[in-house]
This record gives structure tokens, C-alpha cells and sequence, in this order.
């Protein structure tokens, strides 16, 4: 009776707990990223299918990108920056191995949420412009958005500001776009799209560069997010 009596009260907990990270995190501004996100999508679906451009695989995981990064890009640029609005960062830093605690449950609900809702536009692709591998492309397109949201995350734990921390964010991001070009046929690629196979090349030979991608923007969305929680550590420089 005991054990059910506490599995009640943990779960009431940690659904409370959820539900005030989610708060902070997502703040009030969180909806007009999602209303961006929403528009982006089918403006440039519209304009494509407008255009008789090919709806295929490749096309679609190059459609969710930019909508992805703006769902992830407010919780990990303005994080930080919320904790100080809301007065609570004092608190924080008062608990015991704070960047286990309390930013890296955050980081999880953000990456399960903004992950969830990729799910939700690929079906909205799959019902609406072409029968696609959902699961397969929702988790092959995470990968570049979380690297990106992880980047953010590790700024803004430097910058410490959610508008210096977007505009260093905006940078990087056109930054990254102008090279992608010059990276195109290679696994440094962040914005590499594995569906799109180009011409001339073998598909084994892609599919292994492909592989070599996702393991680059995986190894570096964990140490963006490591060192991130590293510097949530140094207490004197946020207080």
C-alpha cells in the first residue's frame, strides 16, 4: 500500500516538476515560434508544389529543417535568460549537482518535445504532399536540429544573454548555410541530407557518408551539451 501511496506521490511530482520546467523554458514567447515554424512549412510547400518542384524524401527533410531549428531555437537561446526573468537562478544554484538536476531534465523534455512535434509535420508531409518513411525521416532530421539547439545551449551558458546569445546563434546559422555548399558531398556537411543522393555517386558510398555525418553532429551535440552543463557549474559568473 506504502509503494503505491509513493509511486503516486512521485508521479504527481515529476508531472508537476514537468509542467513548471516547461513554464520557464517555453515561456510566453514559445507559441510564436511554433506559429513561425507552422507557416514556414507551408509557405514553402505551397510555393514548391506551386512550382511543380519534385516532392520526394529528399525535398521534405530539407522542408522540416528550418521549422525544427525554430522550435528548438527559443528553449535553448533563451533558457538561461528565462531562469533570470523568473528570479529563480539564485534558487538553482542552490541545489546540490545543479546540472544534473535541473538543466539536463530540461534539455530532455526540450529535445522529446521539439521531437514529438518534427513526428507530427512529417505525418502532416506524409497525409499531405507524398507517402514518406515518417519515423526514418523524423529521425534523421533531428540530428542538425539538435546539433544547432545544443550550440545554442552551449552560448547562451557563455553568453548568459538570450538576445546577445540569438544573434551570435543567427551568425553561425548563415555562416554554416554559405558553406554547406562547399561541404555538400561531404560528412562535415551539418545540413547533409541523406535522402538526397547526388548523381555520379555511389549509394553505398553515400549511405557511409551519411553514417559518418550522424555520428559527427551526434558526438557534437554531447559535447556541446557537457560543456554547456560545465559552465552552469561556475555559479559566480551568473549570479
Amino acid at each position: 500500500m506504502e509503494s503505491t501511496i509513493s509511486a503516486a506521490n512521485f508521479w504527481t511530482l515529476f508531472l508537476k516538476m514537468v509542467q513548471y520546467n516547461m513554464k520557464v523554458i517555453f515561456g510566453n514567447r514559445f507559441i510564436w515560434f511554433v506559429l513561425a515554424a507552422i507557416a514556414f512549412y507551408f509557405f514553402i510547400a505551397i510555393t514548391s508544389i506551386y512550382d511543380n518542384n519534385p516532392i520526394d524524401d529528399g525535398f521534405i527533410f530539407d522542408l522540416q529543417i528550418m521549422p525544427g531549428i525554430l522550435l528548438i531555437f527559443y528553449p535553448m537561446t533563451f533558457g538561461i535568460q528565462n531562469d533570470v526573468d523568473a528570479g529563480i537562478l539564485e534558487i538553482l544554484f542552490g541545489i546540490p549537482d545543479y546540472r544534473y538536476k535541473v538543466w539536463l531534465v530540461r534539455l530532455v523534455l526540450v529535445f522529446v518535445l521539439v521531437f514529438l512535434m518534427m513526428i507530427g509535420l512529417t505525418l502532416m508531409s506524409y497525409f499531405l504532399l507524398a507517402p514518406i518513411p515518417v519515423l526514418e525521416l523524423s529521425f534523421h532530421v533531428m540530428f542538425p536540429i539538435y546539433f544547432l539547439g545544443s550550440l545554442a545551449f552551449m552560448f547562451s551558458t557563455i553568453i548568459k544573454n538570450g538576445n546577445g546569445t540569438a544573434v551570435v546563434m543567427v551568425i553561425i546559422g548563415v555562416g554554416l548555410l554559405i558553406i554547406s555548399g562547399i561541404l555538400e558531398r561531404t560528412m562535415w556537411n551539418i545540413f547533409l541530407n541523406p535522402f538526397d543522393i547526388p548523381r555520379r555517386l555511389n549509394e553505398m558510398i553515400w549511405q557511409e557518408i551519411a553514417m559518418k555525418n550522424r555520428i559527427f553532429l551526434a558526438v557534437g551535440t554531447l559535447l556541446f551539451v557537457l560543456y554547456g552543463l560545465f559552465n552552469l557549474q561556475k555559479r559566480e559568473k551568473f549570479i
